[in-house]
């Protein structure tokens, strides 16, 4: 069985060498950029690129404003932090996503919830979301929503759109509104996929992209901030400064802040990807659809897009039959040199999470056992 996927690839990709999990793509435009950059003098954390490269975003992705970062990380950090979360509040996410999505949580000093996936999307399920508060948590009169349990307050919701695959966001968007919980989507994953034709990460009060080198677009390391709230993007772009006040040679600061800057120089390697990501969507459909064939013809099953949605397919998964077949093809191929991975190791699974409030996680448990990521860089020839 792992012999004839491994074969497989090996003739999408055309090629008998090494072959990664997801690569970047570059050509002489990215370099002629970067040199562009260098010779402006500006390759630190001022210059027009990163104006420009913003700009690039909010045309794209639909949102009314777009604040880049250091990384994906630095961008649901700012992105809590703007949401008011602080010492001992409460954030629900999922349990099946990296661990970046929690560590952002407890930078803010705050508490994850961790709940269960949808086997369709494999993000955050709103029917165990809507479950989860309707059992646990009320509104009270200061207009918060209240853990019963833990008698704190549950400030926001960070679902995440994995491996590029949409989740069903507005039904969680309708539950948070109804629990005035602060939505904020983790699209690290999911540039170029769109709900219903709005762009992931525009739905909720916020969304975070990641540049980083193995997403579909790479400013080396990178991310970004969507939101359509003109007061909280100034908020963002102060806070991820240093929060400085504006002088021609005066420094001054009025708050402890975040040195989140992008750098000029990173920018100018998202302006030139930007250009492509169209196309490189393009290709990389092409590629989950070439999956999907053989898998139909070969009892593999292939995570699909909602009809409702449209996926970058960043990454191309496996549903395997049992976590025996899912460790067999993760050992063969990786022995062949086709690198394939599982999911992460889910956030109840680590150690400095035990103790953290859940639910039943059966479908995070069970898809945990089967999922194995495949190669999915882009065919140029595609």
């Amino acid at each position: 069985m792992s012999k004839d996927l491994i074969n497989f690839i090996r003739d999408l990709y055309a090629t008998k060498e090494s072959i990664p999990l997801h690569e970047p793509y570059f050509d002489e435009a990215e370099k002629e950029s970067v040199i562009k950059a260098i010779d402006s003098t500006f390759v630190s954390s001022v210059g027009p690129m990163v104006n420009q490269f913003e700009q690039k975003i909010t045309e794209y992705t639909g949102s009314r404003y777009a604040i880049s970062v250091v990384n994906g990380t630095a961008a649901l950090h700012t992105a809590l932090l703007l949401s008011g979360v602080t010492q001992d509040d409460e954030v629900i996410t999922q349990s099946l996503t990296f661990v970046a999505t929690c560590n952002a949580i407890h930078y803010c000093n705050a508490k994850p919830i961790l709940l269960d996936v949808d086997l369709k999307t494999l993000g955050l399920s709103a029917e165990a979301l809507r479950v989860f508060l309707d059992s646990h948590c009320e509104l009270r009169d200061d207009g918060l929503c209240w853990n019963k349990l833990s008698n704190r307050i549950i400030r926001a919701c960070l679902p995440v759109h994995t491996f590029g695959l949409s989740l069903e966001i507005s039904l969680i968007k309708e539950i948070c509104d109804q629990f005035n919980i602060v939505l904020i989507e983790d699209a690290a994953e999911s540039l170029g996929t769109r709900f219903k034709g709005e762009h992931t990460g525009t739905i909720g009060k916020y969304g975070i992209l990641s540049f980083n080198g193995n997403k579909i677009i790479t400013t080396g390391a990178g991310g970004m901030i969507l939101t359509d709230d003109e007061e909280k993007a100034i908020e963002a772009k102060h806070i991820t400064t240093t929060a400085k006040l504006e002088h021609q040679w005066f420094f001054g600061h009025n708050q402890i802040a975040l040195n989140y800057r992008l750098p000029n120089l990173n920018a100018a390697l998202g302006i030139t990807q930007m250009d492509k990501l169209p196309e490189f969507i393009r290709k990389k459909r092409i590629i989950a659809s070439a999956y999907q064939e053989w898998g139909r013809e070969n009892n593999f099953r292939f995570m699909k897009e909602l009809p409702t949605t449209k996926s970058n397919y960043w990454l191309n998964t496996i549903i395997t039959e049992n976590i025996d077949q899912r460790d067999q093809i993760l050992e063969e191929t990786n022995a062949e040199s086709v690198m394939t991975r599982p999911a992460w190791t889910p956030m109840h699974k680590l150690n400095f999470h035990h103790g953290l409030q859940t639910d039943s996680l059966k479908n995070t448990e069970w898809l945990f056992e089967r999922i194995v990521n495949v190669p999915s860089s882009m065919i140029i020839n595609a």
